[in-house]
């Protein structure tokens, strides 16, 4: 079963005068990276939070957003005192210079800077008990969506390495003739331009199989055959996070086809090393999106 970095999970929910909402994206990345914005109440439990994303989520690059909603109660408020005795010491001082009256100096005083501030209260224990369900009724929802997406995700890349299957079943039929004519090719070179009676085919025999030796693909045909195999097994594994462990898989295959191209010399295993190389990178494209 796989899993898929791609996900969104919204939940929402009235506890007692507050109403909770949490809304959760999750996309690709290499490590788990969080953008997560909080209301002032919950700032005190930031790092529990986080750990809980963390944990259910394991990787990718997330941002998660909650806000909280006060019902039918007034924000509770600080007026600062001091500070407005402070500045209507002075405005008072200021409008018997200039004899201005200051019966009505108190609604612009309670408009100036820091006069008026929110209380930073927090959550009690039993809300933020609360709080973590909808955390976590979010969190089941995007990670419904991973799985949706995971089992699209493992349906293509099942394809692509039956495809990659068939092109090494093509080479190993195409070898044998492969062999075949570069033996032959040479021979006629060398008729050409030593002539025949001028060489020693004994010797010949031998530079031959040191030659064909060299250009063997037989080792790179079986490892690959064998990725393409822990690739299919680790697939129907049931560990949730597997996709650096398919990145590097895929990029083993990686090497052991270009490594069959650069040895080939045969322009039919050549047309079935670029089929090989095009479904590789359609994998290895949809691997960046495996959790």
């Amino acid at each position: 079963m796989l899993k898929s970095m791609t996900g969104f999970g919204r939940a929402e929910q009235t506890v007692n005068d507050k109403t909770f909402l949490v809304e959760i994206k999750s996309l690709n990345g290499k490590q788990f990276e969080l953008q997560l914005k909080l209301p002032p109440l919950l700032k005190p439990y930031e790092f529990d939070i986080r750990n809980i994303l963390q944990e259910q989520l394991v990787r990718g690059s997330v941002d998660c957003m909650i806000t909280i909603k006060q019902n039918g109660t007034s924000k509770p408020v600080t007026i600062n005192t001091d500070l407005i005795k402070a500045y209507y010491q002075q405005i008072e001082q200021l409008a018997g210079e200039l004899k201005i009256d200051t019966n009505s100096v108190l609604s612009a005083l309670l408009r100036l800077p820091e006069i008026v501030t929110p209380t930073n209260d927090m959550l009690n224990e039993n809300d933020f008990n609360e709080f973590k369900k909808v955390l976590n009724n979010a969190l089941t929802e995007l990670n419904n969506h991973r799985i949706e997406e995971g089992a699209s995700l493992e349906k293509d890349l099942i394809k692509r390495i039956t495809n990659i299957n068939a092109q090494e079943e093509s080479i190993i039929k195409l070898e044998p003739n492969r062999l075949k004519k570069i033996r032959e090719n040479i021979e006629q070179l060398l008729q050409e331009h030593v002539g025949k009676e001028n060489y020693d085919n004994n010797r010949l025999e031998q530079e031959l199989i040191y030659y064909i030796e060299k250009i063997d693909i037989h080792e790179e045909q079986v490892r690959l055959k064998q990725h393409c195999e822990y690739f299919n097994t680790l697939l129907a594994d049931k560990d949730e996070s597997k996709g650096k462990k398919l990145s590097f898989i895929i990029q083993e295959m990686g090497r052991e086809i270009n490594t069959t191209g650069s040895k080939a010399y045969d322009a039919d295993i050549q047309k079935c090393v670029v089929i090989m190389k095009d479904e590789l990178e359609k994998a290895k494209e949809q691997v960046l999106n495996v959790l």
